[in-house]
């Protein structure tokens, strides 16, 4: 019972930092594009890629390691239809969502902040980035919140 107390800390540390790490990003980088310095915008574009590295990925793997070790101690079948699978399955949308789109976004947006930098004016190609990013990342922040539903609840 040990490790499970052990695994579940970690496990939440996890979820603390990936849903964390999500939203806290996306507010400062909502904030720097309203604000409109161009210095700001970049810094915050860039710093929205560090986050990713230094508490997306960890928690992710937190999540994934702890996740699937409580599952197997604890008897839930990782086959089949089942909060579990369908949590895995959500988590994983999530993930596909932020490799195949908003980290291409991301740097999208570094680059061409950085331009906008030397020309003095942020262009369209910033906005749509940056609009597509919104878009997608509301999806995958809404995914874990979901997934944490399933958690709890346990309903299916």
């Amino acid at each position: 019972m040990k490790m499970m107390s052990l695994y579940l800390f970690l496990h939440l540390l996890g979820a603390v930092l990936l849903v964390g790490n999500i939203i806290t990003a996306a507010f400062w980088k909502i904030r720097a594009d309203m604000k409109g310095d161009l210095a700001v915008i970049h810094s915050a574009a860039k710093n929205v890629m560090l986050a990713d590295f230094l508490f997306t990925i960890p928690g992710i793997i937190l999540i994934i390691v702890t996740g699937n070790l409580m599952a197997i101690e604890a008897g839930y079948s990782l086959s089949g239809f089942s909060w579990v699978t369908l949590s895995q399955a959500l988590f994983i949308l999530t993930g596909v969502i932020w490799v195949v789109l908003l980290l291409p976004l991301q740097r999208s947006m570094i680059r061409h902040s950085a331009k906008a930098l030397e020309t003095g004016a942020l262009h369209g190609a910033y906005r749509k980035a940056s609009l597509i990013w919104a878009i997608f990342g509301t999806v995958a922040t809404l995914l874990p919140v979901v997934i944490l539903y399933l958690m709890i609840h346990k309903p299916v």
